[in-house]
């Protein structure tokens, strides 16, 4: 039966505030986000077997209902009344698995994109989006990516001028973090400080990213943690080889920095592959037009 590919695109945040808790209990989140050339490789594939399936290059990742990107096709099919058909998922994944990197939100919202162009288009861009927000958070927004204002639990999204091109350096540590373990852990604590969202949305306006970069900040990075260390250490070195700015990712563990030289970039890299086994270069990614 048909197939297509897709690119399955990380996403880092430029800044993370958490500005309350919902009766829902989930929290009000205000993110400056933005998607990177970092990816993975999405292959769909209509069968006539009624139930969707994936299957990876890394062992660990489940193959079922457990997956988003499985789950955002069973989602699609049902929404769109088509039945008699499944999906054939393979993901060769590249974004790190428990980074605060979007990874299993962008492979289901790359199997959204593929399924609607397979299935002759049955819904338009917010379509997709309002299909995307009942599989996850973090979903709407790998729809199409770039640069957006993330507001709600992640799924209210305002356009924002494109991030400058820029070298990226990310860096993960072995360890992931567990997000609603962090997420109760905030609860326990007063927050020292909020990012200067406005004024990263200014500098996004102006295209300085040197303004940008001095404005980063993620309030997850004030939740106490014995493992914030090494966070502190990656944006350390970052910054000691010429980083304008360093931040970590979503609840982590990742960490990125933003860099207007790929020569440094390179050198940072370099140095942080020393001692962490993830570490690569991007670059920052526009949004996708569908």
């Amino acid at each position: 039966m048909d197939f297509t590919t897709e690119k399955a695109f990380a996403k880092i945040n430029i800044s993370l505030d958490v500005t309350g808790k919902r009766p829902d209990g989930y929290h009000d989140m205000l993110m400056v986000m933005q998607s990177v050339t970092l990816c993975d490789d999405v292959r769909v594939e209509l069968t006539a077997n009624r139930s969707s399936t994936a299957v990876c290059n890394l062992p660990f990742v489940p193959s079922d209902g457990r997956n988003l990107a499985v789950r955002a096709a069973d989602s699609f099919f049902a929404a769109a009344g088509i039945t008699g058909v499944g999906a054939r998922i393979g993901l060769y994944k590249r974004i790190p698995v428990g980074a605060g990197m979007a990874g299993g939100s962008s492979d289901a919202a790359a199997v959204l994109r593929a399924l609607n162009r397979l299935c002759g288009r049955p819904f338009d861009e917010s379509g997709l989006r309002e299909l995307a927000c009942g599989i996850g958070s973090d979903v709407p927004f790998c729809v199409t990516g770039g640069t957006m204002l993330a507001s709600g639990r992640g799924e209210l999204l305002s356009p924002l001028p494109e991030l400058p091109d820029c070298s990226l350096v990310i860096c993960k540590p072995e360890f992931s973090v567990s997000t609603p373990e962090l997420f109760r852990k905030l609860d326990s604590v007063r927050l020292r400080c909020h990012p200067d969202t406005q004024g990263i949305i200014e500098a996004l306006e102006a295209g300085d990213l040197v303004r940008l970069s001095r404005r980063m900040y993620n309030v997850f990075e004030d939740v106490p943690d014995r493992r914030h260390s090494t966070i502190s250490h990656i944006k350390s070195v970052m910054l000691d080889f010429g980083a304008l700015g360093s931040v970590m990712t979503g609840t982590g563990s990742a960490v990125f920095g933003i860099f207007d030289s790929e020569a440094a970039a390179e050198n940072a890299c370099r140095e942080l592959g020393r001692e962490f086994a993830l570490c690569c270069t991007a670059r920052n990614q526009p949004g996708l037009e569908l």
